[in-house]
């Protein structure tokens, strides 16, 4: 029996699970609405793999409820697994087979065939298709995520569930794939993409945060970042490690830490960006700036894990 979940194709209802002493999931609730490009975002071991095992139906939930494409997890399990298409964290193709051979398998599975659905993977497919007779196993790393792709959309699902699919894959092929994540929502489906890479986050429509098994934020990347600029500077010198120990003694600093090429600072309201500049020249420091920063999802997790501890 399909559940009312008011235009949600996944709801989930402070599911937890444990794994002998460690709580893997605690209370974990959020929903996402048809037809959205959602993420969830955490770092590695924050539980973002466990809340997808309970979703394919793959472990049921502990306590607290979960439904995809209006289906029970436990319950009805058959019927989301014909509703959900899934791409697991590790390359879970047949390396034997071919291109060609790994979707008519999959697609064989769902009782469709390749052809009934191809308009859908197309855009996926266009680079291998010049290679349909090439084994799984000798396809590069970006490559293998677009097959693996295609099989989970061969029976065009209503749900797309994709677990850290950018892991290891080179930063041309990370692009590329958010491009066809982003054609796909187009075309109707829902996505849930986990990543722990936080500057994916801004690609995404919504967002849950998920850190030691709890989800500490969500909303929209704009959202969640809205005010992390009050209190966040930008800090650079020639020398950055003297720097960074140098900003660490400075009054009203936080916290600091290493952002690409420059320092963020975390301050309080007694922060002076002119008397900071000042001490930091006088210590022997070349080319000092500091500047106001702008905060993104990362910044928002380093608060959250400093806090935590």
């Amino acid at each position: 029996m399909l559940h009312s979940i008011m235009g949600n194709a996944i709801e989930i209802n402070n599911v937890s699970k444990i794994y002998t002493k460690v709580k893997a999931l605690d209370n974990v609730s959020f929903s996402v609405p048809e037809g959205v490009l959602y993420g969830l975002i955490g770092p590695d071991g924050a539980g973002k793999s466990t809340l997808y095992n309970i979703l394919t139906t793959l472990q049921h939930p502990d306590s607290g409820s979960a439904f995809v494409a209006g289906y029970d997890v436990v319950k009805e399990r058959k019927e989301i697994r014909t509703e959900v298409g899934y791409m697991p964290e590790r390359f879970s193709l047949y390396p034997d087979l071919t291109v060609k051979e790994n979707l008519e398998f999959f697609a064989s599975l769902f009782g469709v065939r390749v052809k009934d659905n191809y308009d859908l993977i197309a855009p996926v497919m266009a680079q291998l298709e010049k290679f349909p007779n090439r084994r799984a196993s000798a396809l590069s790393g970006g490559m293998k995520q677009k097959l693996a792709l295609g099989c989970a959309l061969i029976h065009r699902p209503k749900v797309l569930l994709l677990d850290e699919p950018t892991t290891g894959v080179d930063a041309i092929s990370r692009s590329e794939f958010w491009t066809m994540l982003r054609s796909l929502r187009e075309s109707g489906i829902t996505i849930l993409v986990s990543t722990s890479y936080m500057d994916e986050a801004a690609l995404c429509e919504a967002v849950a945060l998920i850190y030691n098994g709890t989800i500490v934020e969500k909303g929209t990347p704009s959202e969640l970042t809205a005010h992390l600029g009050e209190n966040l500077y930008n800090a650079s010198a020639d020398q950055m490690y003297p720097l960074l120990e140098a900003v660490r003694k400075l009054p009203g600093v936080l916290n600091s830490y290493t952002f690409g090429a420059t320092l963020h600072l975390v301050t309080d309201a007694t922060f002076d960006a002119a008397l900071a500049y000042r001490l930091l020249s006088e210590s022997g420091l070349e080319n000092v700036k500091v500047y106001p920063a702008k905060g993104n999802i990362e910044d928002l997790f380093i608060r959250f894990c400093v806090s935590d501890k």
